[in-house]
């Protein structure tokens, strides 16, 4: 009888760095009792099927806080060049092998495990998929973005020493189709109009806002992304503190 496979390793990777040109340090920002940092940290430890969690951020001086705050939170830390994002992911895949990452950013305090659970558990059922994620047809807000991919599928995107993707990681996969069997959760009714990732002041705003009220309704949190839709459909004067701000663009 030939013994079963191993199952597959699945690990986050969050991409942080204290140098943002929007507004600086905020990953490291206190938001309800822990940074922001910290808030993306637990979703993705409390997430089922995920095997582990790393913090892949620069190795500028002013990144070693990021570092010490995401070994205080209990993630592992890999750090390296600080305007090649995709090169520390490849670094994050070699210092903790894994057969997929599933890429998250710092500054999306809201994440909700449960989604994250999804995106696993998708690629985990057809694990001939290239690529899952939250976004590939966008129906949930702006702050819940989450991409799984084939560590193999991201190795070959350092085939390209530049390139948008070398910034944006995903941008090669999700550019060829052709190529790459991707799939998404895509959610109903849509609400991909609102935004709670944080990127500018007004962002800032509105999270402290809204999480001070989830915090009263739902205790600590995580809390869960329907919650968070329900909540704002209700309060029309929060989301106009950030329905300006436009997300900056991926450039080549």
């Amino acid at each position: 009888m030939s013994p079963m496979p191993s199952p597959a390793t699945v690990n986050v990777v969050i991409q942080a760095r204290a140098s943002s040109t929007r507004l600086p340090g905020k990953v490291l920002r206190p938001l309800a009792g822990r940074s922001v940092l910290g808030w993306v940290v637990r979703a993705a430890r409390a997430a089922r099927g995920v095997d582990g969690v790393v913090v892949a951020t620069s190795d500028a001086p002013d990144d070693d806080a990021v570092a010490d705050e995401a070994r205080a939170c209990g993630a592992a830390v890999v750090r390296g060049p600080l305007d090649d994002v995709l090169a520390r992911f490849l670094l994050a895949c070699e210092a903790h092998p894994a057969d997929a990452v599933v890429r998250l950013t710092a500054d999306c305090p809201l994440h909700d495990p449960a989604l994250l659970e999804q995106v696993v558990a998708l690629w985990r059922a057809s694990p001939e998929l290239d690529y899952v994620s939250t976004t590939l047809r966008r129906t949930l807000p702006r702050g819940f973005d989450a991409e799984l991919v084939r560590v193999p599928v991201l190795a070959q995107q350092a085939g390209k020493p530049r390139g948008p993707h070398r910034e944006h990681v995903t941008s090669g996969v999700v550019g060829a189709p052709g190529r790459y069997a991707c799939a998404g959760v895509v959610v109903a009714p849509r609400a991909d109009d609102l935004r709670v990732t944080l990127d500018t002041a007004d962002d800032w705003a509105l999270l402290d806002a809204l999480v001070a009220e989830l915090t009263r309704r739902h205790g600590d949190g995580p809390f869960a992304w329907r919650d968070v839709v329900a909540l704002l459909r209700g309060r029309p004067d929060l989301v106009a503190l950030n329905a300006h701000v436009e997300q900056k663009k991926v450039t080549g």
